[in-house]
């Protein structure tokens, strides 16, 4: 007798149960946010990073060695080509003569530039720290002389002929030391003041735009870190520093050292949020949020040039705000950015 015939036999493992209670797309949820799709302002970072790294011993000693090696071989050189031409034909080595007299002649005068830059850094510096001091004593005394070396400071700006006249003027009202810097703020400060925040506002923007619109790789970087070198320089220039080459590397040495030595450089979704709607902007288009995060750093290093090179610190005037000037520089550019 033959069997029946048996149909196939289903057997399901554990495997098999497991996918069929799989949920479908609709039932998973959402994959979180994480920090590495939040702009970061990378850019700026990595330039305040290579501003403010201090190169070793060894490294100064290898450009100092260098520097005096091809100097003197270029020097060595230059008088063998001009005696020997002189000895040839003396018309040529004349000439040549006075073509390297001239050359030395330009080094000088760009020395004396720099030397001169750096000490009227120095003399605002100096500025700054005796009104620290005497603000902090009191000493209405030693608070006239320091406005009197304010003035001195400013007494060939045309643009200030009406501010130093209306403090001379009011000068005698105040009788607290705190009473007369800020009305020294009020009337010689404040117009340099108006002046420093456009240029903040302008190196910001820029910035800013060419992160968002232009996609070249190390092109934000060299963008920021050459808008920041000149706004920084223009700074400098506004409040009297009149900085030269190597003024304007030291001064921003100087305030990327304390901007990186701060954390001011850290910046998260919260800062871009509280005046650009950053966290939505940074999820419609990553190089727009990276722009608005960049513009931001750059007006911290903005205003931290600000208090480095004016020569009174604030008081009677109100700091600059970040998030203010970010939104004056980026209204209408971006989604979200308003004026205030």
């Amino acid at each position: 007798m033959r069997e029946p015939k048996r149909g196939p036999v289903l057997i399901e493992d554990e495997v098999t149960v497991m996918a069929t209670a799989r949920p479908g797309p609709g039932e998973v949820p959402p994959v979180p946010d994480t920090d590495m799709d939040l702009p970061s302002g990378q850019a700026m970072r990595t330039m305040a990073a290579l501003a403010a790294r201090k190169p070793s011993a060894l490294a100064r000693w290898f450009w100092r060695t260098l520097v005096a090696m091809l100097g003197f071989f270029l020097s060595l050189a230059a008088w063998n080509i001009v005696t020997s031409l002189i000895a040839a034909n003396p018309v040529l080595g004349y000439t040549a003569m006075g073509l390297v007299g001239a050359f030395v002649l330009v080094l000088v005068l760009i020395a004396l530039k720099e030397w001169a830059a750096l000490a009227r850094l120095q003399r605002l510096d100096g500025v700054h720290k005796a009104a620290v001091a005497t603000r902090a004593s009191g000493d209405l005394k030693a608070a006239r002389d320091v406005v009197d070396r304010l003035v001195s400071l400013y007494s060939g700006r045309a643009e200030l002929d009406w501010g130093r006249t209306r403090l001379s003027e009011r000068r005698g009202d105040s009788f607290d030391a705190d009473g007369l810097f800020d009305l020294a703020e009020v009337e010689l400060l404040a117009p340099l003041d108006a002046r420093a925040r456009l240029e903040v506002e302008a190196a910001a923007r820029q910035v800013a735009m060419v992160t968002a619109l232009v996609p070249l790789a190390l092109a934000d970087v060299v963008t920021a870190l050459t808008s920041n070198l000149r706004m920084i320089r223009r700074i400098a220039e506004i409040y009297g520093g009149r900085g030269g080459t190597l003024g304007s590397w030291r001064l921003t040495k100087a305030v990327m050292t304390h901007l990186v030595a701060t954390g001011a450089v850290a910046v998260g979704d919260d800062l871009i949020g509280s005046f650009a709607g950053g966290g939505i902007l940074s999820r419609v288009s990553r190089r727009f949020g990276e722009g608005v995060v960049n513009g931001a750093l750059t007006a911290r290093v903005g205003v931290a040039a600000i208090e480095v090179c004016r020569p009174l610190p604030f008081h009677g005037a109100p700091r600059p705000s970040v998030s203010r000037l970010v939104s004056r520089a980026l209204s209408g550019l971006f989604p979200g950015s308003k004026e205030d």
